[in-house]
């Protein structure tokens, strides 16, 4: 037992009833559609103490990644520009950039890896990466670790 995951990810339909009520109004409350706990309990159909019994313990999987490093696997063309394009899309949504690593090309492709602080992320993670994907001399972008 003692090397058991202490996290699992769960599809929401397998979920209780109420994993699902408390999710919503912690999420009606991140988004000031409620201005307090009793409002957003009221809204979602759960009592106070089923919330604040749960609160910490359910999360939505895209908020796992809220305000965490991620780093950002590339393939891109060796053409000038599409690293600095590469940027601004992350300048452009909200990621901090932290760190870049470039191999020197080889076959007209090179691999970068960019580690990002996305607290401030103002797309998902996967808009973010289906962005890049989309980009004139992306080959292939993934996300490495999170």
């Amino acid at each position: 037992m003692a090397n058991d995951p202490k996290y699992y990810i769960v599809e929401a339909s397998a979920l209780p009833e109420v994993f699902l009520r408390v999710a919503k109004a912690k999420r009606l409350l991140d988004t000031g559609e409620a201005a307090t706990v009793n409002h957003a309990t009221r809204l979602a159909g759960i009592s106070r103490s089923a919330f604040y019994k749960y609160r910490d313990a359910i999360l939505p999987f895209q908020n796992l990644m809220v305000g965490r490093i991620i780093t950002f696997q590339l393939t891109l063309h060796d053409k000038a520009g599409i690293l600095s394009s590469i940027l601004t899309i992350f300048a452009q949504w909200g990621a901090n950039i932290l760190t870049i690593n470039q191999t020197i090309p080889t076959n007209g492709c090179a691999a970068v890896t960019i580690s990002a602080e996305t607290n401030e992320l103002h797309i998902s993670l996967e808009e973010l990466l289906r962005r890049l994907n989309a980009m004139p001399g992306v080959i292939r972008g993934e996300i490495l670790a999170g």
